[in-house]
């Protein structure tokens, strides 16, 4: 066995046997359901991502204590909000969902957030984070107001008035930051649905424009155009999509309008929920294609939402994507080099890949591989999980079996 293998088998036996809060969940679920390794390892996964970023923010020295890997010197200005805010974004479904066998971890993860989100908000702390310089910040504003939506009871209701204030103010701070004419339309609309769940006086324009914008670069078969054009990368499952479902979702109640757009906003998810699951190989790898490979896991953050959202097509069952997400995790998350040694995320795709990372692209970026999580946020007891494991399509196609053909989504 060379270094690069022996490496990975000591990561991978180092990862399955922690004694962490998270391994004495796999213990207690391995006398429990017969899916149930597979939530253990996601628990583990989260719990090795998440808990650097909370601990340390919560005690207000994640600058101090996090490296920086960038390309760019800028990047220190910007990595400690993405951090945070896309952490948060995927481990909001767990905090909200309190599965009584997780309670131990899950309260102990839901107090650090919110200590986390407090130093992030208050300008007295050393880890006040940047909301208004540059425009980076509309972006992980962004994704700390999707973790807030997701989370309404945890990570919103259960703040302290004073943090709520704090909360608003910054995430206010970003309105003056013009989008670019992209999928970065819809990080400001992110912010109006953060702050109209605060019981704030919302700005519609943003929100609308970047719906209606969106609506106008829909491309067909369940793919929207990242702007005016298409490009070949997994920006409708990274923004564009879950953020048009979190915000046509918070808004149709005040645009009578968006109550017939969402089931069509619906119907393209779940149809490239339906493609996402086909892009994994029998061997649980998917093609590198296009930038921000970096978020790693994050590429599946859409067909997570759909499975989270319990609105998976009928012929595509939760425990084939159950086992077919799970195959991508353990190559991705437990690639050597994943993690440095004080536990923090580096930038690559399978392993420590500096190359791979764009200019905008740091060490905090990594941080949104948290929303390829998303399912955690079922019970336990969910078919997703408790489903017995099953072959994925490209699996059963693959070794020769017979299967439906694929149809495009029209309309």
């Amino acid at each position: 066995m060379d270094v690069k293998g022996h490496d990975l088998m000591q990561n991978r036996r180092q990862f399955l046997t922690t004694t962490s809060l998270a391994g004495q969940v796999a213990l207690a679920y391995g006398q429990a359901q017969p899916a149930s390794g597979d939530r253990a390892q996601w628990l583990q996964v989260l719990e090795r991502v998440a808990r650097p970023v909370l601990t340390h923010m919560a005690r207000r020295e994640l600058k101090a204590k996090m490296p920086v890997e960038g390309k760019t010197s800028d990047r220190p200005e910007y990595t400690h909000l993405e951090a945070i805010g896309r952490t948060l974004a995927g481990i909001a479904p767990w905090l909200e969902a309190r599965h009584p066998a997780e309670a131990s971890l899950r309260q102990e993860m839901a107090q650090l957030a919110r200590e986390a989100i407090d130093a992030a908000t208050d300008p007295r702390s050393p880890d006040y984070c940047n909301f208004e310089r540059g425009s980076q910040p509309v972006v992980d504003a962004a994704f700390l107001a999707q973790g807030l939506i997701r989370a309404p009871r945890e990570l919103w209701q259960a703040l302290p008035a004073a943090t709520q204030s704090n909360v608003v103010a910054a995430l206010r701070k970003t309105r003056h930051i013009l989008p670019v004419w992209n999928n970065w339309l819809l990080f400001a609309a992110m912010v109006e649905a953060a702050l109209r769940q605060a019981g704030e006086r919302v700005d519609q324009r943003p929100v609308v424009t970047a719906v209606n914008l969106h609506e106008s670069w829909y491309k067909g078969d369940g793919i929207y155009g990242d702007g005016p054009e298409f490009h070949w990368d997994y920006y409708n499952s990274f923004v564009i999509q879950p953020m048009l479902l979190d915000v046509v979702g918070a808004f149709r109640a005040d645009i009578p309008a968006w109550e017939t757009l969402y089931p069509k906003v619906l119907a393209r998810a779940r149809r490239y929920a339906v493609i996402q699951e086909r892009f994994i190989s029998p061997e649980g790898t998917f093609p590198p294609v296009g930038r921000s490979l970096a978020y790693r896991i994050g590429v599946f953050q859409l067909l997570g939402q759909v499975a989270l959202l319990r609105e998976l097509p009928a012929d595509l069952k939760p425990a084939q994507v159950r086992c077919a997400l799970t195959a991508v995790m353990k190559r991705q998350m437990l690639a050597a080099g994943t993690f440095d040694d004080q536990g923090w995320l580096r930038i690559g795709f399978a392993g420590r890949q500096p190359g791979i990372g764009e200019r905008y692209i740091s060490t905090g970026s990594c941080y949104l591989c948290a929303t390829g999580l998303l399912p955690l946020g079922l019970p336990p007891e969910d078919e997703f999980w408790s489903g017995a494991p099953m072959p994925w399509t490209s699996q059963r196609i693959w070794r020769g079996e017979d299967f439906p053909a694929d149809h495009a989504l029209t309309g």
